[in-house]
């Protein structure tokens, strides 16, 4: 596995394997590698010619007051497993590689990023659009990969790709869950052992939900109303960020579950913010 630190060394590697007719396929994360990150890295692996992962802790995705100086990193780890898992480049730049000190140049997608999170996160989906835009500009993949916990970034991206044409397609793949049932995520290391114990109610409240759905309820009201009160039951040390029902592809809010429908959460415990959804089918 080869290790690029430089973005012109990727770009240049990129455009080379594009130029030779291979298929590749990228992987960005921002490392701490779970089963959800070794997943995608699978996924590729078995429809790329090339798989390139990228490992970067985004500074312009994270708030004033969040989590970046003390998001999880462990670098040797992290290229052993991609390594392991059959990655053919690691591209790990430090942050003034990718941001000249007087940077200016944004991308947004106001219209998929000012509700759920980013209501509570208003700068965090133009650093994650910006920086998703410079990887595709530098790997220049077939195709890229993203889990569907962020559901919305993941919305968001499409929408980027389809409205600037970038020639790939994104691909997102299933939550991959503890046996329990929690979404994992990098910042689970944070929950204290009573929050981990009691966060497989996140997905135990979404399921609920898609019970109540298939025995024929449609208000929305009702079933975040529903919702909110059994995570008030069985999640009281967690603050509610948000609970939506939205349309899975613009991410406006229903008023009843008549067709696609996205039931999405975050919570906030002590250390750590969680995030989870579930598709309600009619």
């Amino acid at each position: 596995m080869e290790i690029i630190r430089e973005p012109h060394a990727l770009q240049k590697t990129g455009l080379l394997w594009r130029a030779q007719g291979l298929v590749t396929g990228l992987v960005p994360t921002m490392g701490y590698f779970h089963e959800g990150h070794l997943a995608l890295m699978d996924f590729a692996r078995q429809r790329a010619d090339r798989v390139m992962v990228s490992l970067f802790v985004n500074p312009t995705q994270f708030g004033p007051n969040e989590d970046l100086s003390r998001y999880p990193r462990d670098f040797e780890r992290d290229a052993a497993l991609a390594e392991a898992h059959g990655v053919d480049l690691l591209f790990a730049p430090a942050p003034g590689a990718m941001y000249a000190p007087d940077h200016s140049t944004w991308v947004e997608v106001p219209e998929l990023a000012r509700g759920l999170c980013g209501a509570s996160r208003p700068t965090h989906f133009k650093g994650v659009a910006t920086v998703v835009a410079k990887l595709f500009l530098l790997a220049q993949p077939s195709f890229a990969v993203f889990g569907e916990k962020d559901w919305q970034q993941l919305a968001l991206i499409r929408r980027m790709v389809r409205d600037l044409q970038f020639p790939l397609e994104v691909v997102g793949r299933p939550i991959v869950r503890e046996a329990d049932g929690l979404a994992m995520s990098s910042r689970n290391v944070f929950l204290t052992p009573a929050e981990r114990q009691a966060a497989p109610g996140i997905r135990q409240g979404l399921l609920r939900a898609v019970e109540q759905v298939s025995q024929g309820r449609r208000d929305t009201a009702g079933i975040l109303a529903d919702l909110e009160g059994f995570f008030a039951e069985r999640l009281p040390m967690a603050r509610l960020d948000y609970a939506r029902v939205v349309d899975p592809e613009s991410l406006e809010p229903l008023d009843e579950v008549r067709g696609p429908a996205l039931l999405a959460v975050a919570l906030f415990m002590s250390k750590a913010r969680l995030i989870d959804n579930v598709l309600l089918g009619v």
